[in-house]
């Protein structure tokens, strides 16, 4: 398993090394050692989720105040085009996005530090897996509309669902003024 750098400090992009023969294939999605060994506490990540979404359907952007929260994401089923948004007034990428595509047949786990809004419109029907180092607590939701201008983030698909929590979302721009306080 490879690790490299994403675009938005402390973003990391975990790469495994599929086993493919006649059976199929055979692929570490986690591993303890390579996460330490780039700096995560393994042991923090204290829940698991996993979401379905739709093709073309869209989540997010989602984030916590507070402490925020870290998470490893993949797409255990289908692919997605997820998207990142810097929400650190003191980072070094403050306000920058990145995106990549997470799917099932390169298994990238994706490590987003506390801090971030994250989203994903799914290109296909599609799992997406979450290991979190926090309990949620809806009270620390952030919520930023994912058709913001300021934002301008490219899409790939009409979106054909999308929940009313994220229709309802503030803007960017409201939310740099909080966060910048």
């Amino acid at each position: 398993m490879r690790v490299e750098s994403g675009a938005i400090e402390g973003v990391l992009l975990f790469i495994p090394a599929p086993h493919r023969d006649e059976r199929g294939l055979f692929t570490r999605t986690f591993d303890a050692a390579v996460a330490a060994d780039h700096g995560l506490d393994p042991a923090s990540f204290v829940q698991d989720s996993q979401s379905r979404t739709v093709q073309g359907g869209l989540r997010g952007l989602h984030g916590r105040s507070g402490a925020g929260e870290a998470k490893l994401v993949r797409c255990a089923r289908g692919a997605v085009h997820d998207v990142l948004v810097d929400a650190r007034p003191g980072s070094a990428t403050y306000g920058r996005r990145m995106s990549v595509v997470l799917d099932d047949e390169s298994f990238v786990h994706l490590y987003v530090p506390p801090g971030l809004l994250h989203g994903y419109q799914a290109l296909t029907e599609a799992d997406v897996c979450y290991r979190i180092d926090r309990e949620h607590d809806p009270a620390e939701d952030l919520s930023v509309r994912y058709d913001d201008p300021d934002l301008a983030i490219a899409w790939p698909l009409p979106v054909t669902a999308i929940s009313r929590r994220d229709l309802d979302a503030e803007s960017w721009r409201r939310l740099r003024l909080r966060l910048e306080g």
